[in-house]
């Protein structure tokens, strides 16, 4: 219910009819008004007598920005005029442009202002010197408001084609990086009616007026929409500004009304009645708005805010209105994820609060840690000794020795993307994909199968708003998280049953939440904030729980009785905790794999966890490789295999193709992946299609040339045709051999592993696949013996190698190494080679030796 209007203040004449506006120094101290005629006025705050007036500048200004020590402002003459405060004075003429100013936006620091005018170009133009300039020209179309984000890392232009374009501001060149479009109206740079961007103080979003009378939030992670304040104007937004603090959004329109929301919930709080207000500028502390209109007027308005909601201007810093705000979507566990690359050690000044007294406190500061950046590790002095005694290997007194917090590998669900906008991929896999879509009060899931022939698609609305599945072949699995009272529930739901219901809901204890979980023929697995590990069978009946010894957890993934959890483990030398993994045959209660490391580069993270058809586990990490555990059924034999290094991909070898990979599965001896371009880090709506990728062993950075075709004008020093030596043709090859035959031995030791741990019970399909793929890894190394052969003599040794190297012992493919020997004229090669044949036969030959 809207509140009664507080007291109405006095309109104060400060310019003649037309566009006013007005802008408060970060310190608040003075109030900046501008206007159609000659005079700029400066009014002290908290000082109702006369204003400053600084008479010596420009008509027509349309735009003002200030920072404690000077204000900016854009005329339609095409100047923008920098004044000194102190003085009270012009100071220089800051640029010129040909074509009337439209809005000019001062930096966070104040070292750079933009500046937007009918031309195509905004200008960025560094205040203390006017000759640095850099240029935003990609959007070619005329700039009718701009905004830098709160770091001024981006400036975002709200142009006249109805589209909001993002700028990055990191290098000396601005790099166009997002269009956001269908959120903004298309209107003409002088128009009244407003397109402004407004950065929520907490930095993560903005907000912008839309066609429909509404003002839309917009996030910066991935230029979505998120809430939305509806149903307030009448008519078209013509100005709006957020609260210091985030936690009360101001807008005015062409109805006459004034209107404030509450940024948490998006309703009106209070209407008051002021016509033609085009600028709003809060004071940064206190109860107070300025607001101008067309007439070339100025409110100062004090107790702003209704008594009953001004308690909302005291609160720290209030976070964006988000629809699924990320900093929600972080475990309960409370701790800070792993950065990509090690942080300066921070000392805490005090503890950081819950996840509920963020929403109601303030957003954490950077000003809340002290950093030690200067890379001193202790204090020694001229001689090279310690100072005292009494201090620690970090040159500091015990008693004063920071508090170094670990860095802890985030949770995550595997095959599943962020909220983005009201959307969400829960599940991403060969079989299908679930995906959610928030209805404001309910989602509906959609399930969707790639084989209709044997599944049909299903969806349903979803009260229980689940945020995690999965999906085989023979049911999906849902879960959601814990709200208020309702407990955290997890949903099973097969795809055919001979019963008349064989679904279950279970609930888990109270205040324990889901952080990952998955689905296999034979057990539902989960692992939860209270460091559990919960097994159930495919009907629900609890099977197993256990703390692991890794915690936090971070995410699971299972095949058939196999379970695979990964943990936090220690903390190394860096601040960062070593990720283990545990694998274990539920069934049969046996121990594969106990507490062993997850191979990860310093400063890497971890993508996604999977097993591939074949039942062998794979990850795939922020460096963008591929690797598989080999030896994985026997304890302490398990090693980290790479199968495929996505940089080194061939369509990535010009260098002009940027793209990453979003990993879907293994199968087939194949990387199944969906392409990201644009930076984007997740797959997005419509669901983009599935690529593959054979598996290379990353051997070399070089890509493979192109087979060389001859050339008939090369002569030789005689005048007759060069000949093609075919070295280019013969490294390639050799480089295809190469990996053919690390492959299919990587292959042969999944499936010699998967035959032994079968025992008696192992399929005889399972036993000849082995013995061909021996077979084939014989033929690959006789093929290797062919190139090897055709370099000439000086190769011998390494050809007789490879025959050593072969699998067969029952003579057969040595004897056809010694006939490619003789083919190719190299006899005492040949001699060589029998020798080895002689001693495998007769079993006299000593592998070790080899």
């Amino acid at each position: 219910m809207a509140s009664t209007a507080p007291p109405r203040p006095r309109a104060r004449p400060a310019h003649t009819q037309g566009s006013t506006h007005c802008a408060y120094t970060p310190d608040g101290s003075k109030l900046v008004t501008v206007g159609s005629n000659n005079t700029i006025r400066l009014y002290k705050t908290g000082f109702d007598g006369e204003p400053i007036n600084i008479d010596d500048c420009q008509e027509q200004n349309v735009s003002v920005d200030a920072s404690n020590e000077f204000f900016v402002v854009g005329s339609e003459d095409g100047t923008v005029s920098l004044y000194s405060i102190p003085d009270a004075t012009f100071d220089k003429f800051l640029l010129r442009c040909s074509l009337p100013i439209r809005d000019v936006a001062l930096s966070p620091d104040s070292k750079w202002c933009a500046v937007a005018s009918d031309e195509l170009t905004v200008k960025l133009v560094r205040t203390d010197d006017n000759t640095q300039i850099r240029h935003l020209k990609e959007h070619n179309k005329p700039t009718k408001h701009l905004a830098f984000d709160t770091k001024g890392m981006t400036a975002t232009l709200a142009c006249s084609d109805g589209i909001v374009y993002v700028y990055s501001l990191t290098s000396d060149e601005p790099e166009l990086i997002n269009k956001v479009d269908g959120v903004i109206a298309a209107l003409d740079t002088e128009s009244e009616i407003s397109s402004k961007i407004a950065w929520h103080p907490d930095g993560r979003a903005f907000a912008v007026p839309t066609p429909t009378r509404d003002i839309q939030v917009v996030s910066k992670n991935d230029w979505e929409k998120q809430r939305v304040f509806a149903n307030g104007h009448n008519g078209d937004v013509t100005a709006l500004a957020w609260s210091p603090n985030g936690a009360i959004l101001a807008s005015a329109g062409k109805d006459k009304k004034i209107l404030l929301w509450e940024t948490k919930t998006q309703s009106v709080i209070a209407r008051l009645d002021y016509a033609n207000v085009i600028d709003i500028a809060w004071h940064p502390r206190d109860n107070l708005v300025s607001f101008t209109n067309s007439d070339g007027e100025v409110y100062i308005h004090p107790d702003f805010v209704p008594e009953q909601f001004a308690p909302l201007l005291k609160l720290g810093k209030q976070p964006a209105p988000f629809i699924h705000d990320p900093l929600s979507e972080t475990s309960a566990i409370a701790r800070r994820p792993l950065e990509t690359r090690p942080p300066p050690i921070r000392q805490r000044r005090d503890s950081a609060g819950s996840y509920d007294s963020l929403m109601d406190g303030a957003l954490p500061e950077d000003d809340d840690f002290v950093i030690d950046d200067d890379g001193a590790g202790y204090v020694i002095n001229g001689n090279g000794k310690r100072v005292h005694d009494d201090l620690d290997v970090f040159g500091e007194p015990v008693s004063k020795r920071p508090h170094l917090e670990p860095e802890y590998h985030e949770a995550f669900q595997p095959g599943s993307t962020p909220w983005r906008g009201n959307r969400k991929y829960l599940c991403l896999n060969l079989i299908g994909f679930v995906w959610t879509v928030d209805q404001d009060g309910h989602n509906t899931v959609t399930v969707e199968f790639y084989d209709h022939e044997f599944h049909r698609d299903f969806h349903f609305t979803d009260t229980f708003l689940y945020d995690k599945a999965c999906l085989t072949e023979n049911g999906a699995l849902f879960s959601c998280p814990p709200k208020d009272d309702t407990p955290a529930t997890i949903f099973y739901r097969p795809h055919e049953t001979w019963t008349n219901r064989t679904d279950w809901r279970t609930q888990l204890p109270k205040g324990e939440a889901v952080l990952a979980m998955s689905l296999s023929d034979s057990f539902v697995t989960v692992t939860t904030t209270a460091n559990y590990v919960r097994v159930y069978t495919l009907f629900g009946i609890p099977y197993r729980v256990y703390r692991p010894k890794s915690t936090p957890m971070v995410t699971c993934a299972s095949w058939r009785d196999y379970v695979w959890t990964i943990g936090n483990g220690p903390v190394g030398a860096d601040g960062h905790t070593r990720l283990l993994y545990t694998i274990e045959n539920v069934k049969r209660d046996e121990m594969c794999q106990n507490e062993d490391t997850v191979a990860l580069p310093d400063g890497a993270t971890l993508k996604s966890i999977f097993f591939s058809d074949n039942g062998d586990p794979c990850i795939y990490d922020s460096t963008g490789t591929l690797l598989t555990l080999l030896h994985w059924r026997q304890p302490s034999r398990a090693s980290w295999i790479p199968l495929l290094d996505t940089k080194l991909l061939p369509r990535l070898a010009s260098g002009r193709k940027t793209e990453t990979y979003f990993p879907i599965a293994v199968a087939d001896s194949k990387f199944h992946c969906i392409i990201l371009k644009g930076g984007d880090q997740y797959p997005y709506f419509p669901r983009p299609l599935l690529s593959e990728f054979d598996f290379s062993v990353p051997l070399t950075s070089e890509p493979p040339k192109p087979k060389k075709t001859p050339n008939p004008d090369a002569m030789d020093q005689d005048g007759t045709p060069e000949p093609d030596t075919g070295d280019d043709d013969d490294e390639s090859e050799t480089r295809k051999l190469e990996q053919q035959y690390l492959l299919k031995g990587i292959a042969a030791a999944q499936l010699q592993d998967l035959v032994e741990s079968s025992s008696g019970s192992s399929s005889s399909a399972q036993r000849s696949g082995l013995a061909r793929l021996e077979l084939e890894i014989d033929k690959t190394l006789l093929q290797f013996l062919a190139v090897e052969c055709r370099e000439g003599e000086d190769r011998g040794m390494r050809a007789l190698e490879l025959v050593r190297l072969m699998r067969d012992r029952s003579g057969r493919m040595v004897e056809a190494a010694g006939k490619i020997a003789e083919r190719y004229g190299r006899s005492v090669l040949g001699e060589k080679i029998r020798e080895v044949g002689e001693l495998r036969v007769g079993g006299g030959e000593d592998d070790d030796d080899f």
